[in-house]
């Protein structure tokens, strides 16, 4: 999963608070923020940085030996190679060869996607690895690399994903319940601490590789399991009895009203640092908890809408005073404007932070005044701004890796969009595939200009970038980008079934009317 991020600096938080209100005293500010957030800014200022917790390694002596037994590091790769559940044939797909009917294009992309998902696990436990590196040869099956370890969210994506399987018919029943059970199993044996999973652990030996609990990517394992149980009575109790057992007053900060990043097993306390702004990935975990009972609803109301102009680029916030939420939690409201289209910002201005959790809570329809305009405003920001100010022919910025033969992750997004922006780059179908909850014609027109101008189709689908400017393709299959790809197919092609499933819940159901009544543009 993205590397944890910073919150907001408080700086900027206090700033936008006395543009918008005027010189008031830190007794007004109190009333909206805690005291220790505004007098007390600590170390939220350094801003954009991982934390050293985070950069402590862990040692994994079990699959040190495990690669010494078979000649090596490198002499070892192969092994992890047929550990996996299958390799592509074939590096590229021709673009004009996929069906020119948008409908049929989606069916034909969710069953190439959902047949890389299936090869992207290790056989003997059932879990996700993180992503595949394929070389770029020019005929005959590639060769690459796997990156054999597997991160919390891509676990809860992979029961997702297998539930939207099983609709769309590409397995049975029996099937679905039989890789479900086997992910339950290996779950059940691996080290926990305080009812959580660790935020990353080895395919191969299943060791621990990190020491962060972590709050969001938490977040998507409990979905995954909630989707499950509500699909399956079977496996109804076990999944029942992990989430039962992770408990979000781990990571509630009580005094900002804030969830922190994570926890860290190492040094027996929170992360440092919080989500406090709304508009994130991270909002499906605030849903989730204050549905369980373990944030209160005013905890929505305690993250960031608008920034002073220091932090967003493009103008001071329209709208901006005072409002009150549930329980008349008071919160700074406002939007921004971009060539006359009104949103709330997100941290880095990318997709997967603006519409991620759509991939289970069906936000235009829940939330059509606040999380649903938002959504929509996000989409059509991106497509604006790529076709106007980068001149590109398709749209869609995301974290993603970069194209070319570099391997490196990059961070791209629409600055605008953006407390703190990040850079244009690459375009990443993922991004396009998130927008089908929002604005499916566009997005599917989008991904099939992708395919027709450039080698960015695969044996298992759409790699995960492309550079406009260059054609040059990162020619990798990352398994969180081709999972919300594929459950973000599965939901247009299916009437929106994961969603369903997930809103279902008593949980998700309880916290439902706190997201649906704020007005973000009054």
């Amino acid at each position: 999963m993205r590397e944890p991020r910073t919150a907001p600096s408080l700086v900027l938080l206090v700033s936008a608070a006395i543009l918008a209100l005027g010189a008031v005293g830190c007794a007004r500010l109190q009333r909206l923020w805690s005291h220790d957030e505004v007098c007390e800014l600590g170390e939220e200022v350094e801003g954009g940085h991982a934390e050293p917790a985070l950069l402590e390694p862990v040692d994994a002596p079990k699959k040190r030996a495990w690669e010494a037994a078979h000649g090596g590091q490198v002499a070892a790769r192969p092994f992890v190679r047929a550990r996996m559940n299958g390799w592509p044939s074939l590096l590229s797909v021709e673009g004009a060869s996929l069906p020119e009917d948008p409908e049929e294009f989606a069916r034909r992309v969710a069953l190439d996607t959902w047949r890389g998902l299936e090869a992207l696990h290790d056989r003997d436990n059932g879990l996700p690895v993180d992503h595949v590196h394929l070389d770029d040869t020019p005929a005959g099956p590639p060769e690459g690399v796997v990156g054999d370890y597997a991160n919390v969210t891509n676990v809860g994506l992979r029961m997702l994903a297998i539930v939207a399987a099983e609709r769309l018919g590409y397995l049975d029943e029996a099937g679905a319940i039989a890789r479900i059970g086997a992910m339950l199993d290996t779950l059940d044996g691996l080290e926990r601490h305080h009812g959580f999973f660790l935020n990353y652990y080895d395919t191969t030996t299943l060791e621990r590789t990190s020491n962060l609990l972590s709050f969001v990517d938490s977040s998507w394992l409990i979905a995954g399991l909630i989707v499950v149980r509500n699909r399956h009575p079977e496996l109804a109790a076990r999944a029942t009895a992990l989430v039962d057992a992770m408990d979000y007053g781990l990571f509630y900060d009580d005094d900002l009203g804030r969830m922190t990043h994570g926890f860290y097993v190492q040094k027996d306390r929170r992360s440092r640092y919080h989500y406090g702004v709304l508009f994130a990935e991270s909002r499906l975990g605030s849903v989730i908890a204050i549905g369980r009972g373990e944030a209160p609803p005013t905890h929505w109301y305690r993250m960031i809408r608008t920034f002073h102009r220091a932090a967003v680029a493009v103008a001071d916030p329209e709208g901006a005073r005072e409002k009150y939420g549930v329980e008349d939690e008071p919160y700074l409201g406002g939007w921004y404007e971009w060539e006359g289209i009104r949103y709330v910002p997100s941290w880095g201005g990318s997709m997967f932070e603006a519409l991620m959790p759509t991939l289970v809570l069906d936000e235009p329809r829940l939330a059509p005044a606040s999380l649903g305009a938002n959504d929509a405003a996000h989409v059509e920001v991106q497509r604006r701004f790529a076709g106007e100010r980068l001149g590109y022919p398709v749209w869609g910025l995301s974290p993603s890796y970069e194209p070319g033969p570099s391997r490196e992750y990059g961070e791209y997004g629409v600055k605008p969009l953006g407390a703190i922006g990040y850079g244009t780059g690459a375009v990443t179908p993922h991004a396009a595939a998130l927008a089908l909850a929002v604005d499916p014609a566009r997005a599917l027109a989008d991904l099939q200009e992708l395919a027709r101008r450039f080698p960015v189709y695969g044996d298992w689908g759409f790699y995960d970038s492309v550079d406009p400017a260059s054609g040059a393709v990162a020619h990798t299959y990352l398994t969180l980008d081709q999972a919300m790809t594929f459950v973000a197919l599965a939901n247009h092609l299916t009437d929106h079934h994961i969603q369903r499933l997930f809103e279902s819940d008593p949980i998700v159901a309880r916290a439902l009317p706190v997201i649906a009544a704020e007005r973000f543009f009054e």
